[in-house]
């Protein structure tokens, strides 16, 4: 039987990429958009295989409708697409209430709720695929864009914690992590925090940075949609996936300094533990918690 796919944000960018790639390999989608008349030109190519469908992913009860939809359509939702999101730069302190909200209303709760709203059926089956589009902003923080990845970080932490709950059900999940690519985030589809003095060197250093000229992103995401589709057949798929040269080197250098930070203060860190403590990691009990942890 061929797969089902649901993603979303399936309009433009990665999650345009993501569709194209899946309905050419001949998997049957759900293709979800705020308009779903941007999806003509994958209707009038794959009619068969595709259902366009209507959803703003802050509105749960279009949630609700999407995913049924594609139950009595399809039969089955065997691989979950959350991508649908977008970016906004500024100083912490100068988003208005409303872009806070929205960003992480439609970064982190809605992938959350449309995964709630699907692991029903994915349990029931004792099968699927969850892949959560986050970003190497989901672990790396950057100047400019605190809000976005604070709903980033959110996002990976929640595709890992999952992930444990899930796999004895025959479900595998994967944070996907791109950096820089060739869509129109940091362009037509980034919005802005009303300037503040004193973040010139910083903010508007990025700011200016993601405006500029200079700015060519190294990703492409017709190649990440590639990879993705590949990954879907991968028997034992990553937790996560960066992708992206310029990610790679960013984590990387990331994590050394953060090993070097936590070896520095690692005697203030063990300082805190009672007189009478028992190491409880190394009891049974202790034993047992890391392992479903997944840090045995």
């Amino acid at each position: 039987m061929t797969k089902v796919w649901f993603i979303t944000g399936s309009a433009r960018g990665l999650g345009r990429s993501i569709t194209k790639a899946a309905l050419a390999a001949g998997y049957r989608v759900a293709s979800t958009a705020r308009n779903p008349e941007q999806l003509k030109e994958f209707t009038d190519q794959y009619p068969d295989q595709i259902l366009p469908l209507k959803l703003d992913v802050t509105d749960n009860a279009q949630i609700k409708s999407a995913v049924e939809q594609t139950i009595a359509k399809f039969g089955s939702i065997d691989v979950l697409v959350n991508n649908a999101g977008f970016g906004i730069t500024g100083a912490a302190e100068a988003f208005t209430e409303e872009q806070v909200r929205s960003q992480i209303e439609t970064n982190l709760y809605a992938p959350i709720a449309i995964t709630r709203a699907v692991l029903p059926y994915m349990r029931q089956q004792r099968s699927g695929r969850i892949l959560q589009v986050s970003s190497i902003g989901g672990r790396i923080g950057t100047p400019g864009v605190s809000i976005y990845q604070a709903a980033k970080f959110g996002l990976s932490g929640f595709a890992e914690a999952i992930s444990r709950e899930v796999s004895p059900l025959g479900i595998k999940v994967t944070a996907v992590e791109p950096g820089g690519f060739r869509t129109d985030w940091a362009k037509d589809s980034m919005t802005y925090a009303p300037e503040v003095e004193g973040y010139e060197s910083t903010v508007g250093f990025v700011k200016n940075f993601l405006k500029g000229d200079s700015f060519t992103p190294m990703g492409d995401p017709d190649k990440a949609a590639k990879a993705i589709i590949e990954l879907l057949e991968h028997p034992e798929p990553p937790l996560h996936l960066v992708l992206g040269s310029e990610a790679a080197a960013m984590l990387e250098a990331t994590d050394k300094i953060r090993k070097a930070e936590f070896e520095k203060w690692l005697h203030v860190s063990k300082s805190t533990d009672a007189d009478d403590a028992v190491d409880f990691l190394q009891t049974e009990a202790g034993k047992a918690y890391a392992k479903i942890k997944g840090t045995e």
